[in-house]
């Protein structure tokens, strides 16, 4: 019955996927560019799965310099800063950003898990393109992408002489600046380095001017990257990529939610009373008038190695991807409204290798196999003075946090017929996660803030840390796709896993201060089965329509939330994951582009998702079922154009684009206060002048030009807390290459 109504509604589309970038080579070919979201070369038109692809260039000319933006482009996206990135798409997503914790959807850079998402960010630089995959990708991407797959791809060495510099400046002293070199060096090998300045002001302002601390500069980031390629043959390539970020600033950032809300509700109930959501203007929001106990800022370097080996030998070729990467953070920060100071110190590292066999030719049948290991280990100190008492230290130590993974995988498509093939893949995956460590009490004769330390008198430890877990799980897909005249039909069935884990604290009975039963130290794997179909159509060369229709299948959802439930009494704060039963997620995702002349182009949109708990009952009391999941407005929409004026043998392109989001609600699992989104637009606009020959550009654009301040994340208690996202900006950019 559910493949039935399935059927039906895939029939009644007519739109579908974004197909925003554009071929340069020729823009008869609409939106149409090669990605790599099977692994290998496709079309984006002949890809059967939901994804949106954005050209470097075409981030560039919108202004887009970092990921929180991308929403422009995709559909049911949102990346939300808070720690670090949190990724949502249609409605999945996931809360915990600490060393623990496992995003629902994958970031890569080059095809290479970025496992922390604080150091996710300053690699948005430079870009060839950037691929979004909808929906589990578990066969190919494996665990983590329960959501999807945001893959930043990074532009590669050519075997030619090129340099560019792109440099914007915006309000907030938002000052971005990228500048490029390639150079080849015989017929067979290239170089690649390019350098990315990224600062800015804070968001936030300053209403208490009197306590001598300053939240700017927010953000003053610098990033680096040299990449090789070495091409000595037509069958062998090797690409080598390092980079390297320093990241500075301060860290303060989110506001007290008494500056979006009152009358908040806390405690359990049978109800959902929300609270009232105030009409403030964007400063007014934005707004911090608390006292802040000391100055906030971050010292963190991340830098990795990647490389891609690939040799086609005949009737198949084999790839390599490998990486190692290092993270360090050193940050002092404020907790409480700001009158908790803390610091915190980590050391991060991973390691991944994938190997990978894919048979080549054209015959009908195209297969892949490979295996996949993954290893992430860490370090972390975080204190929080004064708040257990006077000149105290609040001390969580973690050493070490361990995660590993372990999968095959294979997908074969075999066509049928030259129009029509079947797809089937499947991945086995097995995943090792633990950490010890403790938790200390530590009292000094005075404490002034992070800084400014007395003489330590004594330290207790007040629960030991440990838990280890090993989760084990079969993804697969199964799909069907139909290149008809039109364009491409297809449906699949596909499932996602992201693995469970542990919360702070340990097992009654293994150490000093140990409270809490298995049940409530671990909890259990996600898994979601997603059922979909789209077409991706060309009515004529001017003119594509694409669409999606989805269902979900999610079970264990993974909830996080802080919780005073940890320490030897069940009254100390933590960070707590928990599972809910179960949640449906269906959807439609409408979009059509179109481009009656060479000089003109009109892209419109139209989203529907219904992401609700199915089954959930956190206690006795308290039921979410029917209940809309997080950050998933019901309609999204956008329209917008670009209009290319000649001028002499250049052009002036004005670009215009409107995004509407219904209502989204937002919850504090932990007080159970429930908060709220009204909806909102958002109208970015620019204008700019391209030099003939693209030798430079340069343009003025202004985006959120309603201000319009909107609620990502909301918290309530002590530790209660509103993030929001960009408020108006603009400014003036400019770029030349040669």
């Amino acid at each position: 019955m559910k493949l039935l109504i399935f059927s039906s509604a895939l029939l009644s589309v007519s739109y579908g996927i974004p197909a925003l970038a554009q071929n340069a080579q020729d823009d008869a070919l609409l939106g149409d560019i090669i990605v790599t979201a099977n692994r290998t070369e496709s079309l984006l038109s002949k890809t059967p799965i939901a994804m949106s692809a954005v050209t470097g260039k075409e981030l560039t000319s919108s202004g887009v310099s970092n990921p929180t933006q991308l929403d422009t482009f995709v559909p049911n996206l949102a990346i939300t800063r808070g720690d670090g990135l949190q990724i949502t798409i249609r409605g999945v997503t996931s809360g915990d950003n600490t060393e623990k914790g496992d995003p629902s959807a994958a970031f890569m850079l080059n095809g290479i898990y970025i496992a922390r998402p604080q150091a996710q960010e300053v690699s948005f630089f430079d870009i060839e393109r950037v691929e979004v995959l909808r929906g589990p990708q578990g066969t190919l991407y494996g665990r983590n992408s329960t959501a999807g797959v945001v893959n930043v791809m990074s532009a590669r060495p050519k075997p030619e002489f090129h340099a560019s510099f792109d440099a914007s400046y915006a309000n907030y002293n938002n000052i971005n600046a990228t500048a490029v070199v390639n150079v080849p060096t015989g017929n067979s090998l290239a170089f690649r380095a390019a350098v990315n300045i990224d600062r800015r002001d804070n968001f936030t302002i300053d209403g208490n001017p009197g306590d001598g601390v300053s939240l700017n500069p927010y953000k003053n980031n610098i990033s680096g990257r040299l990449s090789a390629l070495f091409e000595p043959s037509d069958a062998l390539s090797v690409l080598v990529v390092g980079d390297y970020s320093k990241l500075k600033g301060a860290t303060d950032f989110a506001v007290p939610t008494t500056n979006f809300y009152s009358n908040i509700i806390t405690g359990s109930r049978p109800t959902f009373d929300t609270a009232t959501y105030l009409g403030r203007s964007s400063r007014g929001f934005r707004r911090y008038t608390n006292a802040i106990a000391q100055q906030s800022r971050r010292d963190n370097d991340d830098k990795g190695v990647m490389s891609e080996i690939d040799y086609d030998f005949g009737p198949a070729k084999i790839t390599y991807l490998g990486s190692y990467r290092d993270f360090k953070r050193g940050e002092y920060l404020n907790y409480g409204s700001g009158s908790v100071p803390a610091d915190f110190f980590g050391d991060y590292w991973e390691t991944s290798h994938e190997l990978r066999v894919a048979l080549t030719g054209n015959g009908p049948l195209q297969a892949q196999a490979g295996a996949y290991y993954f290893k992430e280990k860490s370090n972390i100190e975080l204190t929080l003075y004064n708040l257990l008492g006077p000149d105290t230290g609040f001390q969580f130590l973690r050493n070490p946090t361990s995660s590993e993974n372990k999968s095959v995988f294979g997908q074969a498509t075999y066509a049928v017929m030259p129009e029509l093939k079947l797809t089937g893949g499947v991945r086995y995956s097995r995943d090792t996660k633990s950490r010890f460590g403790s938790t200390v009490l530590k009292q000094y004769s005075s404490v002034q803030s992070a800084y400014n330390l007395g003489t330590l008198l004594s330290t207790s430890t007040l629960e030991s840390t440990g838990a280890k877990r090993t989760f084990s799980k079969v993804t697969w897909r199964a799909g069907i796709d139909y290149d008809s005249p039109l364009g491409l039909i297809f449906a699949s069935v596909s499932t996602g896993y992201k693995a469970g884990g542990f919360n702070d604290g340990c097992e009654i009975g293994t150490g000093l201060g140990c409270t809490l039963t298995a049940a409530a130290l671990y909890y259990q794997p996600e898994t979601l089965t997603a059922y979909e179909g789209g077409v991706k159509l060309k009515i004529n060369p001017q003119i594509r329509f694409n669409g999606t229709v989805f269902h979900y299948d999610y079970h264990g959802l993974q909830l996080t939330q802080v919780a005073n439930i940890c320490g030897p009494n069940a009254d100390l704060p933590c960070r707590n994951t928990r599972n809910a039963a179960s949640a449906k997620v269906d959807g439609v995702e409408l979009d059509t582009e179109m481009r009656p002349s060479k000089e003109f182009t009109v892209r419109l949109s139209f989203n529907y998702l219904k992401a609700r708990y199915l089954e959930f009952t956190p206690q006795p009391g308290i039921n979410f079922s029917g209940r809309p999941l997080d950050l998933s407005p019901k309609f999204t929409w956008s329209a917008g154009m670009d209009y290319r004026i000649p001028v002499g043998d250049g052009n002036v392109t004005a670009s215009a684009l409107t995004r509407f989001s219904s209502r989204y609600e937002l919850t504090d699992l932990g007080n159970y206060a429930y908060f709220y989104q009204p909806s909102f637009t958002k109208t970015d606009v620019s204008l700019t002048y391209n030099a003939p020959g693209g030798r430079f550009y340069v343009g003025a654009f202004a985006k959120n030009l309603e201000n319009n301040v909107v609620v990502t994340g909301a918290s309530s208690g002590f530790f209660g807390t509103v993030a929001y996202a960009d408020p108006r900006q603009f400014g003036v950019r400019a770029g030349t290459s040669f």
